[in-house]
């Protein structure tokens, strides 16, 4: 049917299908790609615009709600100041809230900010109108934009910009902007993956299991569908939701209906979901030959450390310092009853990456000499050499574009089934190929942190507290897939005393688990760092002191010192002593984590009509690699960063070698050699650019450093340096005994990673941390029916990740000493920022009931029947 709507202040008279939403009409008819499709069920707000003036939101809005309509998406959102807001000014016509969110840095990745700028502008407007320059509270700002959620945890900039909105700060300039993509970003110009279309392109769309086991027969795909097969040889299924195959259409109800209509012969199997179940005799095998096992997936970035088989059982692997000490000290203290041996049983659940920009692809093979691939990945470089390994062609005829990623968090480090697929259709078909997964498909198979069962016993002696022995077992519950190294992290921290770490995979017919930032980093720390407060509290020792005693990282201990002096720290309550129905608690944690760098990485800063540009084959998931390309050229040449041409999300034959955005490696990589790369180069032009030869270049190689191993270990790619970062965070909760509920009020963050490069985005990414921290603390738990193996939570409505509402008060402090030996002064962050949050959140519980947490997510219903427990404890 055809309807004339007005979008953006221009008439417009569209063709549109009685079933389409809104926001298809919008991005599909009208290629305003601003406008971000993410839950499809009216949860997160990315596709919000407005509609007579009101928001809506377009995924759940029929388009023919907009006939007639005046429509405002987030691309007609600039110099619409309105009379509240005054004269608009400056150098650009943002809107107030546009400029407030690109200078207090309200977004990361990118993603959901459309919808949240649609929504907050709607908001200053009103509130402007109403209150004219007063401050918004929290809880009014948190009200306005509830609908609205951000998976890389932006919430506290979201509060600084739209109160500074509001208050009037931002009416007749944008101020200082740190991060240089903001303003695409605000605007809705940033181009991802799932925007991009190209003419002639097919759309695809995958068939997936509905079974959790078994085989799949041959299958025969109609006359005038494109179709391939993605099974392994053996054609097996070992998960519901598992690829079978993949159909593209010419349109994307088209290769719907045909893939739903496929006749897919199917063999169920018996399967196993329950790890305990598992490894019990008689179980299901998810790997029934040596030959199966030697396939199966990993969910580390690395690879799977050789271990023994037994039944579903991968393992152990072991990690020993004086083990056999350790075993046997801590065998004679269960004997004895010690009063130094903490004994405990942690349980964690399966965390979803939960990327907002969906796995994606887009790719044009229709010249057979050249392959070109849109996707959204963590890694242009690495993704280029894959995709031609995998397809046998030369490097030099592929390239792959990531222009801007709406997230990933590890799960978009490898060559996943999305790109394959899309890269074959267009083989066969000669024609580009489009392949964006859906909510579901993304909540169901694109990895998840791995669930795990740790057993940590910890020896004190009775009289000093020094550590005597440590042993952590833990199992860790990926799915189908193994590799997971949990306990071996206990190995580095604290005292080297005797010690045993041994990490087990139970494999079951779940979906593989992926790397998540810091792989096994926040699952060891709540199992280790609550351990380590209850061995405090038993003995009446300040949490931190201990910690300090035990603790010969000097950086851990500058964030020790700091942390003492907190005032939250020190106006803590005595551990259950409250009574009442509201009961506030204060706990702390700490964490380390590997420097890693990428010393291959290249960087090449030129001169192009008297500007500076750089370039290297890197990504930006807005951790920020635009931004510390161009202070690190810019401060060479002391020229404003706004003046540097940053060119990235290219791999091509000619360009540089970037560092893959995993391993926290990707800031330390870039800076130095950016920064060498423009000291060369100043060295012959100086600094009259105007002047300069146009095309004038240096490059630089990152290299090897002082801060590498005497001998460098090199783990897929990249090497590890030596020492660790650090953190510290401090939390503070109020806990409802009535309803159950855990409500974070405040967190202080410290880290240590050596020089900030670009403050403004390293306190997002740590302010980031702290939100994932409390998602897996209090929320997070993928749910997979018991009796067919499918994703019960594969939706955001379902799958409760933190929302506005939910952010505490931040605080994050910078240790910027002890990398003075490293090239650039500094190491990543954003790993070791997301480590510790949880298990300090797990500790304040403590602090604030007296019950200790073992389970995670801390639910009501968990938190209700241990505090019922704990009570007929106490009178007995």
């Amino acid at each position: 049917m055809e309807l004339t709507t007005t979008v953006n202040d221009e008439t417009r008279v569209v063709e549109v299908d009685g079933t389409a939403s809104a926001v298809e009409l919008v991005r599909d008819g009208l290629g305003l790609t601003g406008t971000k499709l993410v839950c499809g069920s009216g949860v997160c707000g990315a596709c919000t615009m407005l509609v007579d003036g009101e928001p809506v939101l377009g995924c759940l809005t029929p388009a023919t709600r907009l006939r007639d309509a005046r429509v405002t998406t987030v691309e007609g959102i600039a110099g619409r100041g309105g009379s509240a807001a005054g004269e608009v000014g400056g150098d650009d016509d943002l809107h107030p809230v546009q400029r407030a969110f690109a200078h207090h840095d309200g977004l990361q990745c990118g993603y959901c900010t459309p919808g949240f700028v649609v929504s907050a502008v709607a908001f200053h407007d009103r509130w402007r109108a109403e209150h004219g320059t007063d401050t918004p509270d929290r809880e009014a700002i948190a009200e306005a934009l509830a609908g609205h959620l951000c998976r890389c945890g932006s919430y506290e900039g979201v509060y600084r910009a739209v109160t500074a909105a509001c208050r009037g700060e931002h009416d007749a300039g944008g101020g200082t902007v740190e991060r240089v993509e903001a303003p695409a970003k605000v605007t809705g110009a940033a181009v991802y993956t799932t925007d991009v279309t190209l003419p002639g392109m097919l759309h695809a769309v995958i068939r997936r299991s509905d079974h959790a086991a078994g085989f799949v027969g041959p299958i025969a795909f109609p006359d005038g569908v494109v179709g391939i097969e993605v099974l392994d040889e053996d054609r097996r299924v070992r998960w519901a939701g598992q690829p079978i195959a993949v159909v593209a259409a010419e349109s994307l109800a088209a290769a719907r209906r045909a893939a739903a209509g496929l006749a897919v012969p199917f063999t169920p199997q018996p399967f196993v979901i329950d790890p305990a179940e598992a490894v019990r005799p008689g179980a299901p095998l998810v790997y029934a030959t040596r030959a199966d096992r030697k396939e199966a997936p990993t969910a580390g970035e690395g690879g799977a450390m050789p271990a023994p088989w037994d039944g579903n059982s991968h393992g152990p692997s072991r990690a020993p310092y004086l083990g056999t000490v350790a075993k046997r000290r801590i065998r004679s203290a269960r004997a004895d009853g010690r009063r130094g041996l903490v004994d405990l049983e942690f349980h964690t659940a399966s965390q979803l990456h939960t990327a907002f920009e969906p796995h994606a692809c887009v790719a044009d093979w229709s010249d057979p000499q050249y392959l070109r691939v849109w996707l959204s990945t963590q890694g242009v470089g690495a993704m280029r050499l894959e995709i031609a390994d995998h397809f046998d062609l030369d490097p030099t005829h592929v390239e792959v574009v990531a222009e801007h990623v709406g997230g990933g968090f590890g799960a978009k480090l490898g060559l996943t089934v999305e790109a394959v697929a899309a890269i074959e259709l267009s083989r066969l078909s000669r024609r580009p190929v489009r392949l964006v997964l859906d909510r579901h498909e993304e909540l169901t198979g694109t990895g998840n942190r791995p669930g795990s069962r740790s057993r940590v016993a910890l020896l004190l002696d009775d009289e000093t507290q020094a550590v005597r022995a440590l042993t952590v077992d833990t199992d860790s519950h990926a799915g189908i897939a193994v590799g997971n190294s949990v306990a071996a992290l206990a190995m580095l921290v604290y005292d080297r005393t005797p010690r045993l770490a041994r990490d087990v995979d139970v494999v079951t017919n779940a979906p593989p688990g992926a790397p998540f930032r810091g792989p096994g980093g926040p699952t060891i720390a709540w199992a280790l760092e609550q351990t380590v407060d209850e061995a405090a509290h038993r003995f009446g020792r300040d949490p931190i002191d201990l910690r300090a005693q035990w603790d010969g990282n000097p950086k851990r201990q500058a964030l020790y010192r700091w942390a003492a002096d907190l005032p939250t720290w020190q106006g803590r309550p005595a551990t259950g002593s409250q009574t009442g129905r509201f009961r506030r608690g204060v706990g702390v944690a700490a964490a380390n984590w590997m420097y890693f760098v990428d010393p291959d990485c290249d960087v090449v800063v030129r001169v192009e009509a008297g500007r500076l540009v750089v370039s290297t084959a890197v990504q930006d998931m807005g951790t920020g690699s635009r931004t510390v390309l161009a202070r690190a050229v810019a401060g060479v040449f002391g020229v404003d960063p706004t003046t540097v041409d940053v060119r990235l999300g290219h791999a091509h034959s000619g360009a540089t070698h970037g560092p893959a955005s995993g391993g926290s490696r990707t800031t330390v990589s870039l800076w130095s050699t950016a920064v060498e790369a423009a000291t060369s180069l100043r060295a012959r032009v100086g600094n009259d650019l105007a002047g300069a030869p146009d095309g004038v270049s240096a490059t630089a190689k990152r290299g090897g450093d002082r801060g590498m191993r005497a001998v460098p270990v090199t783990m897929g790619g990249i090497q590890v340096g030596r020492g660790f970062s650090a953190a510290v965070h401090v939390s503070e909760v109020e806990v409802d005994t009535r309803t159950g509920r855990t409500r974070v009020l405040r967190v202080h963050g410290g880290i240590a990673v050596g020089r900030i490069h670009a403050p403004v985005l390293a306190r997002s990414q740590c302010e980031g941390s702290v939100i994932q921290g409390i998602g897996l603390a209090l929320y997070e738990n993928q749910v997979l029916d018991p009796h067919t193996g499918l994703t019960l939570t594969a939706n955001l409505e379902d799958y409760r990740i933190p929302q506005l509402g939910d952010t505490p008060e931040i605080d994050i402090h910078f240790h910027e000493e002890g990398w003075d030996r490293v090239p650039g002064g500094g190491v990543g962050l954003g790993e070791v920022a997301t480590i510790s949050p949880a298990a300090s959140v797990g500790n304040a519980i403590f602090n604030a009931t007296g019950w200790r947490p073992l389970t995670l997510p801390v639910r009501p219903d968990r938190l209700l029947s241990g505090l019922s427990r704990r009570r007929v404890e106490v009178t007995r």
